[in-house]
This record gives structure tokens, sequence and C-alpha cells, in this order.
């Protein structure tokens, strides 16, 4: 399992965080692309102890979420590709149209992700139909927040407090040259973002790939997640990218009410 789409979590264990907090990491650590998952790579990608995964596992393979091979390795179960099948029907059909009316208007590719944790997970995925080049994001791929777009843009709206207890979790990994490694940069940088009200990545989470991203607020303006377009630095400048600010912000502002709708009564 990729290191990188697991946040560089790699290695790391835990005994914090409730036992629901840990199952559903378990969990998400099943359903990451390239399974069934061997259970020490479960282990890894959710952090927590090989005992306390193996019981996660072995309730959740009871209840039909995940299913255990011959191999002994775990992978999606019926019960969670039900539950996938009934989010996917309940997605307003709006999502789809906000976000290829960004590719539409940049000529880019466009990603939708949301926030879980120490990472981002992509959850759509629209290919530029203009350009010949293909990113190598997929859909359900984890990725770290301080060297993505959309990542820096969550970061930059989260308490000072929850940024610093993260990066002392998880350090500042090292994914190109250009990646931001040390806090003072990160905070300078997040600083900007909020300045802008955008975030860009350059470089600095796959060579060639420059990415511009806006957080989407939830109803409490706490982010949830981001969208971003993402081009290649061959044919698409700095200065070009920026320039897409303004139909990413109102995509962001768009996207908001229904990916998070208001609680009645609030």
């Amino acid at each position: 399992m990729d290191e990188a789409a697991t946040g560089g979590r790699a290695g790391r264990t835990s005994t914090a965080g409730s036992a629901l907090e840990k199952s559903l990491r378990v969990l998400e650590a099943v359903a990451a692309p390239g399974g069934p998952h061997r259970l020490a790579d479960v282990t890894a990608a959710a952090a927590v102890p090989k005992s306390s995964a193996f019981r996660i596992l072995a309730s959740l393979v009871e209840q039909g979420f995940v299913r255990q091979e011959a191999d002994s390795r775990y992978g999606v179960g019926p019960r969670l590709r039900g539950l996938s099948a009934l989010v996917d029907a309940g997605e307003p059909p709006s999502i789809g149209r906000i976000l290829d009316e960004l590719r539409r208007a940049t000529g880019q590719t466009v990603h939708l992700a949301l926030h879980s944790g120490r990472t981002i997970t992509y959850i759509r995925k629209l290919e530029s139909e203009e350009q010949p080049f293909r990113t190598a994001s997929r859909v359900g791929m984890r990725m770290p927040l301080h060297t993505t777009a959309i990542g820096k843009s969550i970061l930059a709206l989260l308490p000072a407090e929850e940024v610093r207890e993260l990066i002392d979790a998880t350090g500042l990994p090292r994914r190109t040259p250009h990646t931001l490694t040390t806090a003072r940069a990160l905070h300078a940088q997040l600083a900007a973002v909020r300045a802008q009200g955008f975030a860009v990545d350059d470089e600095e989470n796959e060579p060639t790939i420059r990415c511009i991203g806006s957080a989407i607020l939830g109803p409490t303006g706490r982010p949830v997640g981001g969208v971003s377009v993402t081009t290649v630095t061959f044919l698409v400048s700095r200065e070009e990218i920026e320039a897409y600010a303004p139909a990413l912000r109102t995509a962001s502002e768009a996207l908001a009410p229904l990916l998070c709708p208001p609680v009645e009564g609030r």
C-alpha cells in the first residue's frame, strides 16, 4: 500500500482515538485502492496496533462490511459495497454539473476531495477533454494535506493548534524537491492562502503537476473538503492557473450546501 496515500502514516501505530475512530480508519484502509490488503498493510494505514486491527477486522467480517480472502487478505464486503451504492444514488446531480462547469471553464482536470483526519480523499475526478495528459490521481486515493492544493486550503482554515498537532504527529514528509518540509515555510504559505482565498500546489506533490485548490466549508464554517483544478507545468504557468481562482471559488461555494446541507433549526 502506497505510504503517500496514507498521509505518511505507514509504520505508525497509536492507542489514541475512540474505538469508533479506529474502526473507521481500519474500514477506510480496507477500502483503499489496490486491495485486498494484508493485515500488516491495514494496520500501518489505519495507524492502530495490530491486535486492535485484527479484532476490528474480525467484527467487520462478521457484519459483512469486510471480506476475508482465502489468503487472509481483507477486501471490501457486500454491505460496504451496498452502502457505497446508496451514497452514490443519493448524490445530488448538481454536484456533477458544478464540477463539469468548472472543467469546461478552465479546460483542465477537476478534483473533489473530502477531509478525513490527516489526509484528503478524492471522491470525484473529471479529466480534461482538451489536454493530452492524464494525471496519476484516482478516486479513493488519499493524499497528505501539506503537499496538495486542496489540503493546504483546508489547513489554512483549521485552528492553529490543530495544524501544530498534525505537524507534530506526521511531520512534513518530502514528496518532491518542492515540498514544504518545515513548519515555518508551511505556516507562511498558509497565511498567504488565507489572504488570497486559494492555495497552489506547485510541483509539491508530484513533479510537473500544478494545482489550485479552494476549501469547501461546512455549516459551522469548518472546512470539510475542497475542489481543485489540475494542470501540468509545461502547458500552464503559475500566473495562468491563478487566473482560475474566481471560477474555483464559485464552484467551492456552490458545492458547500450540497455536500453539507444546513441543519434545520440553526
